[in-house]
């Protein structure tokens, strides 16, 4: 035991090093050298530069500030794991940061607790337990450049998300050194990207204090073992395992707990999304109770091929991708050769937790020439099953139908 916690004190010594040169970069514009290419998305208006910016390789442009990088599906049949310089990015303030002195950096844990507290990172890093856990991020939005009717939004494709083992420490930890008092009852979070002009509201996200102390939720200052990309956060984000990513809140510099609940913009008027079966109502319907996004669906989707894609008769086709559960754990995925007449059970890989990604394969030979659909569709460890027909809200969030693959079979 004592070799063992050696080990991990040099690790941590270690990776404190690391976040010492990772303490400035500029992220605002492309990459010098970035290449600008054009793909087009499997949708209407759907041309996109390709683009690198500081820490990425070149990921599919939505917008320069704040940045909006897309991952390409590609990406996703390499690996569970995404890797960081081709991890999406999201940020919802123009003013971003660009540089960070992890000197100076302090998180400031303060309001309905017994002992206030400012900590240096390098005693989060030394002085709490770290934690790992895989979980997927997924922006709320994803997809949403499918949406029929269209929605106002980023047009996301399906890349608009990432799986990546997380380290850092539990929120609980923090929380219990600082003592929340009787009366507290939500946990806030600010990080430091900022509106261009005064009015703008800050960017704030609240968890109810039970969730918070749950456990999984945690702070995390690592990505694939390696510190946070910029453009992801660095020094510190939050994680929350099976929630959509806006409540990921990055470059995390205050935790605020309540004794109320929250009506700041960020949790009152956006983010909400119809309280009904999929988030789903009908374009017009009005009158609908209307709740803040919180939990992911199941998805899954194959990764080894792409629509247009070309097949052979009579020979055995290879079928592979990834599924997720959403907040649960995957328990199967089902393909279909012939557009969801027929299902057929698949073969899933290594479950690295419930929160993550996990691949599956299987096979099929097509026995007459033509177009064939392919689908798949994961069912989670609480028998939540994507659904066949699309949602549609004016948010454009939680789209997790069944996708499918057009491909030719000669």
């Amino acid at each position: 035991m004592a070799e063992r916690s050696k080990s991990e004190l040099l690790a941590r010594r270690g990776f404190l090093k690391l976040l010492g040169v990772m303490s400035a970069a500029g992220v605002i514009g492309p990459a010098a050298g970035a290449w600008g290419g054009i793909i087009q998305m499997p949708f209407a208006n759907g041309a996109r530069r390709v683009e690198a910016f500081p820490q990425k390789r070149p990921l599919i442009l939505l917008r320069t500030r704040p940045p909006l990088l897309e991952t390409p599906m590609a990406v996703f049949n390499r690996g569970v794991f995404t890797p960081n310089d081709a991890f999406y990015v999201r940020w919802h303030l123009a003013d971003i940061p660009t540089e960070i002195n992890v000197d100076t950096y302090r998180l400031r844990i303060f309001g309905q607790v017994k002992s206030p507290m400012e900590i240096h990172l390098s005693e989060l890093v030394k002085d709490y337990p770290p934690f790992e856990i895989a979980a997927v991020n997924q922006c709320s939005g994803n997809s949403r450049g499918f949406f029929s009717p269209r929605v106002p939004g980023g047009e996301w494709g399906n890349g608009a998300m990432g799986n990546a083992l997380w380290t850092g420490i539990r929120l609980k930890d923090l929380l219990a050194k600082a003592s929340p008092l009787p009366n507290a009852r939500f946990v806030r979070f600010n990080g430091m990207d900022k509106g261009t002009q005064p009015a703008t509201p800050d960017f704030l996200k609240t968890l109810d204090l039970d969730h918070a102390m749950d456990g999984e939720v945690m702070i995390a200052y690592g990505m694939n073992r390696q510190p946070l990309p910029m453009l992801n956060g660095f020094p510190l984000r939050l994680v929350v395992p099976g929630w959509f990513a806006t409540y990921w809140v990055k470059t995390l510099t205050d935790i605020e707990v309540l004794d109320h609940p929250d009506e700041n913009f960020w949790m009152k008027k956006a983010y909400l999304v119809p309280d009904t079966p999929h988030a789903n109502l009908k374009p017009g319907e009005d009158g609908v109770k209307m709740v803040p996004i919180s939990t992911m669906g199941p998805r899954s989707f194959i990764t080894n091929l792409q629509d247009g894609a070309t097949i052979r008769a009579g020979r055995a086709a290879s079928i592979s991708g990834i599924a997720f559960g959403g907040d649960n754990g995957v328990a199967r995925v089902m393909f279909s050769p012939d557009g969801g007449r027929t299902w057929q059970a698949t073969r899933l890989d290594r479950d690295y937790g419930k929160y993550s990604f996990r691949r599956f394969q299987t096979e099929f030979t097509p026995s007459q020439k033509g177009s064939a659909v392919l689908m798949v569709r994961a069912v989670n460890s609480a028998g939540v099953t994507q659904p066949l027909e699309p949602n549609w809200n004016p948010g454009g969030y939680a789209r997790n139908v069944v996708e499918q693959v057009r491909v030719n079979v000669a």
